[in-house]
C-alpha cells in the first residue's frame, strides 16, 4: 500500500470530497485555506502524484487532480498498520489503551457495545 504523509492525508481527504480538482480549488478547500502556501500544495500534489496515489489531467493550462487510492482501503491499511505496530495486531489491547486514559465517552462505549452484540449475533 502507498504510505502517505500526514500533509498528504489532508489533500487526500480533500480529493476524496470531490474531483477532479484543480490545484487553486485543492487549496480553497483545504482547512484553514489561506494558510497553505501554493508551493505547498503543488508539491503535496507532485509527491501524491509520484506515488501513485492521485493522477492529473490536463485541462488547457491546469492540471485536474482524481484520486487513485480509494478512502477506504487507505484507513484499513493505516488502522491495520497502527494496530500491528503498537498493538501486536490485537484490537482489544487498543480499546483497554483508550479507556484507560479516559479517551471513550458513552456514546463510544454504547457503540462498542453495539458492534460487540453484533459480532456475536454475525458469530451464532
Amino acid at each position: 500500500m502507498i504510505r502517505i504523509s500526514e500533509a498528504e492525508a489532508v489533500v487526500m481527504e480533500v480529493l476524496w470530497s470531490a474531483h477532479p480538482l484543480s490545484a487553486d480549488e485543492v487549496m480553497a478547500r483545504l482547512p484553514g485555506g489561506n494558510e497553505w502556501a501554493e508551493a505547498t500544495v503543488k508539491t503535496l500534489l507532485n509527491r501524491l502524484l509520484n506515488k501513485a496515489a492521485i493522477t492529473a489531467t490536463k485541462e488547457g493550462r491546469r492540471f485536474l487532480y482524481t484520486p487513485l487510492v480509494q478512502r477506504d482501503a487507505w484507513l484499513l491499511e493505516e488502522s491495520s498498520s497502527l494496530i500491528e505496530r503498537l498493538f501486536d495486531g490485537r484490537v482489544a489491547p487498543l480499546v483497554a489503551h483508550f479507556s484507560q486514559h479516559q479517551r471513550l465517552s458513552r456514546d463510544d462505549v454504547a457503540q462498542l457495545r453495539k458492534l460487540l452484540e453484533e459480532l456475536d449475533d454475525d458469530q451464532h
